[in-house]
């Protein structure tokens, strides 16, 4: 790059690495403002939990109804109830085996 030695050149370079710095700063400042970071962490957790959400109601046949704000919440489900009979079967399995490894690990210790 050639030097220059024009005054007017100069400035001219100096106030545009100024508001490119300038504009650096402030996206860096944007990037790690605690509230950004709190508003990404929020919309991560939110996705995490509906790709929960959905796989789960994938698992048990039961399609997602969108649900709007101000809807009334006793009418979501008047087209098809959910069947929670495997999760409740599931949920007594799990409860079950839990409680016999328990009792198992007290005997030994005995």
């Amino acid at each position: 790059m050639a030097e220059t030695t024009d005054p007017d050149e100069l400035e001219a370079r100096i106030a545009k690495t100024r508001a490119e710095l300038a504009h650096t700063v402030d996206a860096i400042a944007d990037r790690v403002s605690p509230k950004r970071v709190a508003e990404r962490s929020v919309e991560s957790v939110k996705e995490r939990a509906n790709a929960f959400v959905a796989s789960v109601g994938d698992a048990l046949g039961v399609r997602q109804k969108p649900v709007q704000l101000g809807q009334d919440p006793d009418g979501l489900w008047d087209e098809e109830q959910p069947n929670l009979a495997p999760v409740l079967i599931g949920v007594g399995a799990v409860l079950v085996v839990g409680a016999a490894i328990v009792l198992l690990r007290r005997r030994r210790k005995r």
